[in-house]
């Protein structure tokens, strides 16, 4: 296969990368021209949410051509659109070497250790002989795997804020706890406290996919939770509310998952910065006194208890 190279400004980034697409590629990443120089500049923002600035000064557009594609058309297309510079001869091949792509893509997914009990562990490592013995009785104190593979949800349990969650649960959860998992992408936050020990599990988020994912992976997994969006949650509150979203969904939803909270119970909330903990914990002060219990990374896992 052969990729197609041009140089464009920000301006042009987003508009020639849709023409590339119209005109027959297969895909198009947008790159730093000034990558791995001083001129760097680096584009991000919360997760799940989009950067302000979608290119750099300086982009390098990279097309992927199907076999059979002239790249001469395709800047002729580019010509007819307006960007006629390009048939001056601004633009370059280079060949793609041939890889297995399912076999490079399945290496950068190791096993993930998450504190001193929990694996997530992909379906290709399912018999690496270097992640302990899985342990099915969830009052014995052996590994307990998660199988999950990278899917279109949030969760692949490589984020801090998994981690500082998935740690907060396997401390905590005694046994037979009634838990919500609110926006609960992947469900491995509710597939990792049903394997803990958690009684009736709700797992709720606003993306049909998430939905539909967590209960793939929870018959992966042999767990057995229900997950919803969240017209389809009923009333009730539970000992257990974990909820791993953005700051500014959760301020908005500090009222609801409050009173998710039985009397006595639990709120565990992550997604939020360490310079964000404080904001956060006070949308939450009418109901519950959160404090932080754990950071990593500039992240932070707030807890708070409902008073009995």
């Amino acid at each position: 296969m052969r990729e197609l190279v041009l140089n464009c400004p920000e301006a042009q980034a987003e508009a020639l990368s849709d023409l590339l697409l119209e005109a027959g590629v297969l895909s198009v990443s947008v790159e730093d021209a000034d990558g791995n120089t001083d001129a760097e500049r680096p584009l991000f923002g919360e997760p799940g949410l989009e950067p302000e600035v979608q290119a750099w000064d300086r982009n390098v557009l990279v097309a992927l051509l199907p076999d059979g594609l002239d790249p001469a058309q395709i800047i002729e297309q580019l010509g007819d659109a307006g960007y006629a510079d390009y048939q001056a001869g601004q633009w370059s091949m280079r060949e793609v070497p041939d890889a297995d792509w399912v076999r490079l893509t399945q290496s950068q997914f190791q096993p993930i250790q998450v504190g001193e009990r929990i694996w997530i562990v992909p379906s290709w490592h399912r018999d690496n002989p270097d992640v302990p013995a899985r342990q099915d009785d969830a009052s014995a104190e052996g590994a307990i795997h998660i199988e999950l593979d990278p899917g279109l949800a949030f969760g692949t349990g490589s984020h801090p804020t998994t981690h500082l969650c998935l740690e907060w649960l396997s401390t905590h959860v005694q046994g037979q706890e009634t838990l919500l998992d609110y926006g609960c992408g992947s469900g491995i936050l509710a597939i990792a406290a049903k394997k803990l020990g958690a009684g009736d599990t709700h797992a709720v988020d606003i993306d049909e996919q998430a939905v539909q994912s967590t209960r793939y992976n929870a018959q992966v997994n042999q767990v057995a939770l229900e997950a919803m969006l969240p017209n389809d949650l009923s009333d009730g509150q539970y000992q257990l509310v974990v909820a791993n979203i953005l700051s500014n969904p959760l301020k908005l939803l500090a009222p609801m998952l409050s009173n998710r909270v039985l009397p006595g119970g639990h709120l565990v909330l992550s997604g939020v910065l360490e310079r964000q903990a404080l904001e956060v914990a006070q949308a939450y002060a009418p109901w519950l006194a959160m404090d932080v219990w754990q950071a990593r990374e500039g992240w932070v896992c707030l807890h708070g208890r409902r008073p009995a």
